[in-house]
């Protein structure tokens, strides 16, 4: 129960941090908010087969793209950052203090994603016409998207050793991104592709959020003309549950191997590179 209280009060002291910090702020804006500018230059373009905005309806993949980005390896940058300095070794010696490291990193990188998504959903309710926004689903496909994909960040920040080699997860999330309609309808891709987005949870998740934000005349650009909600929470849940059973897991690996020698070598690689 220490660990339980202890949690949440460092997770808003992290977020905290992070939101009086306006370089760091910045950071986490810049590319949903460079995205959401360059459909606003688009907005003049339709929808394959539609006469609506191609741009107003790009914005839920950007949404869910956001949370991919900021949930995922936000969450998976913070734990290697965290092991190359030795925050992590100082919480492992402290009683229940992972318990206590891991709440606090899951609730501030939740936080922070959820205060990114809103700006720039107000923003882009401001800039675009053509939405039909019902709010209880959008919170609710938001909650839903954080508990699929917070667990990837927490198993990706436990297999990487540091924060180079995080990079190429970076690019894979990228091309991912590319595939699963953040930025064009999926129905335009070959359909090898379609199949691919759907088995990860970008796609589901922009799905959810498209479903909850546009009118339902949208539907007919998405796969099977259907918004498939039974479809998107069967497959966010599966990544939920997933997630859930393989981080706890991979957590405990990671900390049993950090050690006071595994810190130092790390900091002696850090210090090579910049040489």
């Amino acid at each position: 129960m220490t660990a339980f209280r202890t949690g949440p009060h460092r997770g808003w002291i992290e977020l905290r941090q992070v939101l009086t910090s306006p370089m760091q702020l910045i950071g986490w804006l810049f590319f949903p908010a460079a995205t959401v500018v360059v459909m606003y230059a688009l907005r003049g373009t339709t929808v394959p087969g539609t006469k609506f905005s191609l741009g107003t309806q790009a914005v839920p993949g950007i949404l869910a793209m956001n949370v991919a980005m900021t949930g995922v390896m936000g969450l998976a940058m913070a734990l290697t950052m965290d092991r190359e300095d030795g925050t992590l070794l100082r919480a492992k010696a402290t009683p229940n203090g992972m318990r206590g490291y891991v709440t606090g990193k899951v609730l501030a990188q939740a936080g922070l994603t959820v205060v990114v998504l809103a700006i720039v959903l107000v923003a882009a309710v401001a800039l675009f016409d053509g939405f039909a926004p019902s709010w209880l689903a959008v919170a609710g496909m938001t909650a839903l998207g954080l508990v699929a994909t917070l667990p990837l960040g927490a198993v990706l920040g436990s297999l990487f050793t540091n924060s180079q080699s995080l990079s190429l997860a970076t690019m894979l999330l990228m091309g991912l991104l590319v595939i699963s309609g953040v930025f064009y309808p999926v129905t335009a891709m070959p359909e090898w592709l379609q199949w691919v987005a759907q088995v990860f949870p970008v796609y589901w998740l922009g799905l959810g959020l498209r479903s909850a934000l546009l009118p339902d005349a949208l539907a007919v650009a998405e796969i099977g003309e259907s918004w498939r909600h039974l479809a998107t929470a069967g497959a966010l849940g599966a990544w939920a549950v997933l997630g859930f059973a393989l981080a706890p897991a991979v957590l405990r690996r990671m900390a049993r191997r950090e050690s006071g020698s595994a810190v130092a070598a790390r900091r002696d690689r850090v210090a090579q590179r910049m040489a």
